[in-house]
């Protein structure tokens, strides 16, 4: 069973939500917040699998919220992917900094919302190639000062090509397509990656590939 935390400030929104995943076998709402410390607090008390979070919400916003979130021990376990109507570049990439797995926009159709939150759930990321596309080419090529890049040195030849396919948005299988592999060894170099990189996920993954250097933005 899916276990899924709602934190949307519109309660119409919220019901229509909660109707959609309820009516599945294999998801379950937990609970639902109007605000993004009402939602931390639910988080650490339901530790759910997903938490669909909105970005502009009163008291905490949605990436406060996420960036708190993935920064406590104790919600390791738990995805967050961004659920709003703004399909800005900032907020996505703001969103994806804070430690978002994924990000969706409002206008998702029924059946893609439901699929993105079991893709989500078996730890996949949500960054479509035309997202990375865009993030790389509006903020990813103008590097900030960060301090990433820790492990970078660590990384195999094969594990920096599966890096770098994975931060053009590609898939486990479409990498395993390019490098001549299969689908399973794809999947062992980036998870191996991600561990030396420290990073908690594929959309973490990909922001640090491009900030730290090891792939550099294409000129448009």
């Amino acid at each position: 069973m899916i276990r899924v935390l709602l934190l949307d400030d519109q309660s119409l929104l919220r019901g229509g939500f909660r109707a959609l995943l309820d009516a599945e076998d294999d998801i379950e709402v937990v609970a639902e917040a109007a605000n993004g410390l009402e939602g931390l607090a639910l988080a650490r008390q339901y530790l759910p699998d997903i938490a669909l979070v909105d970005i502009r919400m009163p008291v905490m916003d949605g990436i406060e919220t996420t960036r708190q979130i993935a920064a406590d021990p104790a919600l390791a376990g738990v995805r967050v992917v961004i659920l709003t109507n703004y399909g800005l570049d900032e907020y996505v990439f703001n969103a994806l900094r804070s430690g978002a797995a994924g990000y969706l926009v409002k206008d998702i159709e029924p059946d893609d919302l439901l699929h993105s939150v079991r893709v989500a759930a078996r730890g996949d990321a949500l960054l479509a190639p035309s997202i990375t596309r865009r993030l790389i080419s509006r903020y990813l090529a103008q590097p900030t000062s960060t301090a990433v890049g820790t492990g970078l040195e660590e990384l195999t030849n094969r594990e920096r090509e599966a890096v770098t396919l994975a931060a053009q948005g590609l898939s486990n299988n479409q990498i395993a397509e390019c490098m001549v592999i299969s689908p399973l060894t794809a999947k062992t170099h980036i998870n191996r990656a991600m561990v030396k990189l420290q990073v908690r996920d594929r959309a973490q993954l990909v922001v640090v590939a491009y900030e730290s250097g090891l792939v550099a933005p294409r000129s448009r």
